[in-house]
């Protein structure tokens, strides 16, 4: 098995988090988690050292950077060091632009991007100072091609693509020793949908296929051990950066046609007013309320996705399809 790495988790209590911090777990990994629900950083916590790895429990919230900072130094002040850093932590809030206030908004956008930028900028002077690190930021597929009802969210996941983008850069031009790997996921099945805010009046739900965490925590364990720079977790996510490409007008014209992404984002279940915005619903739960329908992995992203030389062949002929679908729809 080796020697244990040592991972920090953001949004490491639930979900994506969750399920990746047990991946490292059963490896023998030292894993660091933090979340704002103490309840539930317990809770997950106990699996992690349950499942063979050591756990780190850490009560934090991202959008503050003295709160990351302090993440940083608990971690290398328990373990030793830190070997993969992995910007996870995310919210959302459902709704027109129009329907929107601005402490949501922001609130959006300084966990999503800003908590992501404080944690590369806490780890990197560390990874620096070693010569070797990795840095793993979780997106989305919508950093690429955004949908309506979710556009902080799809700007904060656009904008963790650009930092991502250039801070790969910098550190390649310096010959820091540092891998910046970017995740973009399809739609997942975390609680992510049971605990954001809704504007809409009923529960929202995942847009198109839905894939379930585990298919993205063996994506990032995979790349933590052989850093690419990116990888897409699910079809779907990959089809989209394809479809944009192509025609970003055709995109728009498929996705509003008869009101398919504002149909496939409702679901019939009325809204009770969750929002884990600016509170923590210390939930701890990997999967959330879309089980039945969610395909049990990702043959794409098993098969190509952590494969980079493959992906590249398989986009070719993906695009050469979609194209032809595309101007047939229009």
């Amino acid at each position: 098995m080796g020697v244990p790495r040592v991972i920090v988790i953001t949004g490491g209590s639930s979900g994506i988090g969750h399920a990746t911090a047990l991946e490292f777990a059963r490896r023998g990994d030292c894993v660091a988690i933090a979340a704002r629900g103490a309840e539930a950083l317990a809770r997950t916590a106990a699996e992690i050292d349950a499942a063979g790895g050591q756990a780190l429990a850490i009560t934090a919230d991202v959008a503050r950077f003295e709160d990351v900072a302090r993440i940083a130094a608990e971690t290398i002040a328990t373990f030793g060091r830190i070997d993969v850093w992995i910007n996870n932590a995310s919210v959302a809030e459902w709704g027109t632009v129009e329907s929107l206030d601005v402490a949501g908004i922001d609130r959006v956008i300084a966990v999503d991007l800003l908590g992501t930028i404080y944690g590369c900028k806490a780890v990197l002077p560390h990874f620096r100072a070693r010569g070797r690190g990795v840095i793993i930021n979780v997106a989305s597929g919508l950093a690429e091609r955004a949908v309506p009802l979710l556009s902080t969210y799809s700007a904060a996941k656009a904008g963790v693509k650009g930092f991502t983008d250039a801070l790969r850069m910098e550190l390649a031009a310096a010959e820091s020793g540092v891998d910046v790997v970017l995740v973009l996921p399809s739609s997942i099945n975390t609680p992510f949908y049971s605990n954001g805010r809704s504007r809409l009046g009923v529960r929202p739900h995942p847009v198109s296929v839905i894939y379930p965490p585990k298919a993205v925590a063996e994506a990032i364990v995979k790349v933590a051990g052989n850093p690419q720079r990116e990888v897409y977790v699910g079809a779907m996510a990959k089809l989209l950066s394809i479809a944009q490409r192509l025609s970003p007008a055709a995109m728009d014209e498929y996705m509003l046609q008869g009101g398919r992404m504002f149909r496939e984002q409702t679901t019939s279940i009325p809204d009770a007013g969750q929002s884990n915005l600016f509170t923590s619903p210390n939930d701890s739960r990997i999967e959330g309320d879309f089980t039945a329908e969610s395909r049990r992995g990702s043959w794409y992203t098993r098969t190509f996705g952590t494969h980079p030389g493959l992906s590249v062949v398989l986009a070719a002929a993906a695009s050469v399809a979609l194209l032809a679908t595309l101007r047939k729809r229009r």
